[in-house]
């Protein structure tokens, strides 16, 4: 029985049971390479195919998920029991078919899932890394195509293909490391060379890095390092869930000045990337969404379960991962303003990455994290490697005034950013 039969018949039963049922289908196909000692040790095919199901009865939301096409009408029973514990809560009912603004494609009709192309890749990788004396100590490559669905009981049904190459490569001399790693939809956009070669030159580079006094410098944070921090302070404040639990400093904020002015946050799902959509993962139409103009808090993301529950409309921001159920999120995020001048042309510290993000504290913005492969810059260049030290602010003031963006905004994931100059930065070293 193929996807869109499965769905029907689930449906069918569904409605016979609940007051109305929505219905989330996956399937994919991956190669996954891993280097071992390096060369190319291991290379993994699978195919995945996965099921959530979600049911309402008097605004109770049941939810429950199976990997096994034969086991859906467990699945369903699952979904409907686990609504009969759930608390009640304001439903203005899933979403009716409408029609959809054309999105850019996240599929690559050329993209092919085989072992030759993914070794290909870590071939391309190894021989960027030998640009440089280094050991490879890990890395890989991989390859997806998967295809999603979501209908439900008003008749929705939409379906999208999604691709996905990616790679990755840890080097190593002496005491000093290097990582670097790339992801695209597109495998053309994908330079596997170029990213095994920083990889090494991070590493080697590195080597012999002088202590950093402990004080105040400019800084300038590499897209990777931004990402980091940004995402784990930044994006959460804008969840309407977060702002209605209490858990966003910026909820009462709208229409405010939150962050420099040359800075905009907005969300376009119409954009080339990973998260580009017409529909969000509940099978609302998406939107572009501007959370923060030049500075001034616009709006928050809501999904339909949030929305319904504190009164507000959402905005196409469900996501889904794996078999769990919606969630806010965002599609292809940007954080976006004018370019001046290039933040690495006057001395700072430049930092590539950041060790510890994850303990941020996400309501104040206060973080201390490590630094990795920093280095003084001057003149755009990288010109003298600094040992390793401590970064420590808070993300809200750090953003309240910057020195400046760069021109190298990457994609990383689902959030597309640039470097970003900040003056007057605590850095913690000898």
């Amino acid at each position: 029985m193929n996807g869109e039969d499965l769905i029907e018949r689930i449906l069918r039963e569904g409605n016979s049971r609940a007051d109305e049922i929505e219905v989330f289908y996956a399937r994919g196909e991956s190669i996954a390479t891993e280097i071992k000692k390096g060369i190319l040790g291991t290379a993994e095919e699978s195919v995945g195919w996965s099921m959530a199901i979600r049911t309402v009865n008097d605004g109770r939301i049941g939810f429950s998920s199976t990997s096994d096409p034969d086991r859906w009408k467990e699945c369903l029973d699952a979904a409907l029991a686990s609504g009969r514990l759930a608390t009640p809560q304001q439903w203005g009912g899933f979403p009716k078919p409408a029609s959809l603004v054309s999105a850019a494609s996240a599929a690559d009709r050329d993209l092919v899932v085989a072992v030759e192309d993914a070794a290909g890749m870590v071939e391309d990788l190894l021989a960027g890394a030998a640009e440089h004396p280094v050991e490879v100590v890990g890395g890989g490559a991989n390859l997806s195509r998967s295809y999603l669905m979501v209908a439900n009981s008003t008749g929705t049904l939409y379906g999208m293909d999604r691709t996905a190459a990616s790679v990755s490569l840890e080097t190593i001399r002496e005491q000093s490391t290097g990582y670097e790693f790339d992801a695209s939809p597109f495998r053309a956009e994908l330079d596997p060379r170029s990213v095994g070669e920083q990889a090494a030159f991070l590493a080697a580079r590195s080597l012999g890095g002088r202590d950093i006094e402990t004080g105040r410098y400019d800084i300038v944070l590499s897209p990777i390092a931004a990402a980091s921090l940004i995402g784990q302070v930044l994006l959460p404040a804008l969840s309407g869930r977060n702002v209605k639990a209490g858990r966003s400093s910026l909820a009462e904020k709208v229409g405010e000045q939150v962050l420099d002015e040359r800075l905009s946050v907005y969300d376009d799902p119409f954009a080339p990337g990973f998260g580009s959509t017409a529909f969000d993962a509940e099978g609302v139409p998406t939107r572009r969404l501007a959370f923060i103009e030049q500075g001034v808090l616009r709006q928050f993301a809501y999904d339909l379960k949030t929305g319904y529950r504190y009164g507000e409309a959402s905005t196409g921001s469900a996501v889904r991962s794996g078999g769990e159920p919606p969630g806010i999120g965002f599609h292809n995020l940007f954080v976006d303003g004018p370019r001046v001048n290039e933040p690495g042309d006057e001395r700072a510290v430049w930092i590539h990455d950041v060790v510890g993000a994850h303990t941020a504290n996400p309501f104040s913005g206060d973080f201390s994290v490590e630094i990795s492969n920093p280095f003084w810059i001057e003149g755009g260049e990288l010109v003298e490697p600094i040992r390793t030290a401590m970064f420590a602010g808070n993300v809200f003031e750090m953003l309240a005034e910057i020195g400046g963006l760069g021109k190298d905004a990457r994609r990383l994931g689902r959030l597309t950013i640039p470097s970003i100059r900040l003056n007057n930065q605590q850095i913690i070293g000898k």
